[in-house]
Formats: structure tokens, C-alpha cells, sequence
């Protein structure tokens, strides 16, 4: 579900950006406002758990891959404002770091992904616990698998339709796309395939599995009220042992990250230059590569691909975790410090 760069036109990302803005705008307001000082280093926590959860390559039958996101996760967890400023920062750093999603299409992947996904999921995740009668126990969680469910397949569905909507819109006078060379049925009908049967199950068991590390580990990580309380109502436990076993699950998935480059393959919409003009759909190849893409915006990211010269990539995809994990928690303390909130009179 990341969008590379010249897949999108520069007038569709520039407008999915615009639309973006009053929502980071609103996401950075309300965290400055909710969220104390000493809490923002949750928030690099979260940023580094998505990081993580979208490293783990699952294969889908056809060589295409996706992965979960983790998105209602965080939304559950803090807010969808707070998640939608974490995931905002995780796929800054795929995109400028590692090419995972374009730079120019940062906005239209933080629309989808950091907006759709989280917002989407958290608000059918209260409205199915609504339904269910309950905000603990077995029915919290169906409730949170479904609103999992459904977030990223909303977020895939708003994808495939912008590249769906792109050879309808920008075309040469051969008929031959700029961009993104398949029609909307097709992107469409792509995108929805994988995320409501795979990739979508991946987002429910990586959701319930990390839920259910912290609510039983670090209850008070969250701003949830379902988990912020201890049995007797007391508080669980203190603000440095919350974090302990937080850090060590995200130790744990660091370490086993390369098992992500099991999974072969691209995942559906994210082929390169040198092989686009090869895939084939509706049984024959495209048998061209799209202006757009030749001629469009290049981006040199430090790691392509999370892969560093000269290295073995088992190495090379656990340095980028740790990379990633370490910038993630690093920006939120930074920005714990612009934006502090003014001492009252």
C-alpha cells in the first residue's frame, strides 16, 4: 500500500497532500493539548512498532507481498490523532531513508495510510464495541479485530482507487498511461483481493497479539480507559516499568524482522521502472513503461530497500529496524520539546 513515486501525477499527490494537512493540523493540536511532556515518548514507541509491523513481508499467492500496518492499533492505544502523527513519521522514514514509498507521494501514502486507516478503523472499532455491549474482555477485542479489518481495507480501497483513477486522467495521445497504467476496475479489484483475505488477516493478528502484549505488560502505555486501570481500579504500575516490557517486544521484533525477506516478490502497484513493463495483467504484459515513470521524480534514499551495499541483507534489514525504531522515538522527543505546553500563570 505504499505508493512509489511517478505512480501517482504530481496534481494528485499535491492534492491528497492539501487534504492531508487539516488533519495533521488537527492531529498536532490535539496531542499538544492532551498528551504531557513525558508522554510523547510513547508516541515514538508507536511510530517504531508500525515501522516494524510493515518491515514483515507476507506473501500472497500470484509473487505479489503486503504487510500489516497496525494503524487501529495505535488508534485504540492513544487516539487516531496520536496514531496519525506516529504513522505519519514511520513512512517519513521509509520514504526519505529507505525509498519504501515515494517522497513526493508522502502525502497521498500519509492520506491513505496515516489518515483512512487509523480514523476509519478506530471509529468502526468503538462502533462495533457499541454494538457488542462491552469495552473489555472478548468482545473488545472482536470489536477490535473488525475495526482492524476494516480500516485497512478502506485505506487499501482509497489506493487502488487513485491509481485506478490515473490512466483516466493523464494519458498521451497514444491512449498510453503517464502514470499508473491500470484502469480502476483493475487497481481496484488488485488491492481488495489481498487486503480482505491476507493482508488484512495479518493486520487482525498483529492488532489482537500487540494488544494483548500490553494490556497484560504495560496496561498504562495507553490513554485507553479500558486499560489504563488495574483490576482494583488502582494505577498498574509506574511510568518507566510501562515502557520496560514495550521496549523489549520491540527488541524482539527487531530481531526477527529478516523474516519479512522471506516473503518474495513486489507488492501490487510498487514495481520499478525495470519491470513494469513486464507485469502481467489480465494475462498479457503492459509491454510498456509509462512516460511518467521514465522522465518523473527521483529520490536517492540512503538504504534502498533497506538493503546496504556489501552486506549480508539479514544484517542489513535488522540495522534498518533499529535505524528506524531509533528515529522514530528520537523525533517524538524532539518534538516533545516544541511543543510543550506554556506554564499557566
Amino acid at each position: 500500500m505504499h505508493i512509489p513515486d511517478n505512480y501517482l501525477s504530481v496534481s494528485t499527490c499535491l492534492t491528497l497532500a492539501a487534504a492531508t494537512v487539516p488533519v495533521w493540523a488537527r492531529s498536532i493540536k490535539t496531542v499538544a493539548r492532551d498528551f504531557p511532556r513525558e508522554r510523547f515518548s510513547a508516541l515514538g514507541v508507536a511510530a517504531a512498532f508500525s515501522f516494524l509491523a510493515m518491515m514483515f513481508n507476507v506473501p500472497l499467492p500470484g509473487g505479489t507481498t503486503g504487510h500489516a500496518v497496525g494503524g487501529t492499533l495505535l488508534a485504540a492505544l492513544l487516539g487516531p490523532e496520536a496514531a496519525c502523527l506516529a504513522l505519519s513519521i514511520a513512512l517519513l522514514l521509509q520514504a526519505l531513508l529507505f525509498g519504501d514509498g515515494g517522497v513526493l507521494a508522502f502525502g497521498a501514502n500519509c492520506f491513505n495510510i496515516a489518515f483512512i486507516l487509523p480514523f476509519s478503523g478506530y471509529y468502526s472499532y468503538l462502533l462495533f464495541r457499541s454494538l457488542l455491549g462491552s469495552s473489555a474482555g472478548v468482545r473488545n477485542y472482536v470489536a477490535l479485530a473488525l475495526g482492524s479489518y476494516l480500516g485497512i481495507n478502506v485505506a487499501a480501497l482509497a489506493a487502488g482507487v487513485e491509481f485506478g483513477l490515473q490512466p483516466l486522467l493523464f494519458h498521451n495521445a497514444e491512449g498510453q498511461a503517464l502514470y499508473c497504467p491500470y484502469p480502476l476496475g483493475v487497481a481496484t479489484a488488485a488491492m481488495a483481493v489481498g487486503h480482505l483475505t491476507v493482508f488484512g488477516l495479518a493486520e487482525v493478528v498483529f492488532t489482537l497479539a500487540s494488544y494483548a502484549f500490553i494490556e497484560r505488560t504495560s496496561p498504562q502505555f495507553a490513554t485507553n480507559p479500558a486499560l489504563t486501570q488495574s483490576d482494583d481500579g488502582a494505577t498498574a504500575r509506574s511510568t518507566r516499568s510501562r515502557f520496560n516490557a514495550i521496549y523489549l517486544g520491540i527488541a524482539l521484533l527487531v530481531l526477527a524482522t529478516p523474516l519479512g525477506l522471506l516473503a518474495e516478490g513486489t507488492a501490487w502497484g510498487e514495481w520499478g521502472t525495470d519491470e513494469i513493463a513486464e507485469v502481467v495483467v489480465d494475462g498479457q504484459p503492459l509491454g510498456y513503461t509509462p512516460e511518467g515513470m521514465t522522465n518523473g521524480f527521483q529520490w536517492n534514499a540512503l538504504v534502498p530497500d533497506y538493503a546496504a551495499p556489501g552486506m549480508p541483507e539479514w544484517l542489513s534489514y535488522i540495522l534498518s529496524a533499529i535505524a528506524g525504531v531509533a528515529c522514530s522515538i528520537i523525533i517524538f522527543k524532539l518534538l516533545a520539546l516544541c511543543l510543550r505546553r506554556p506554564k499557566l500563570a
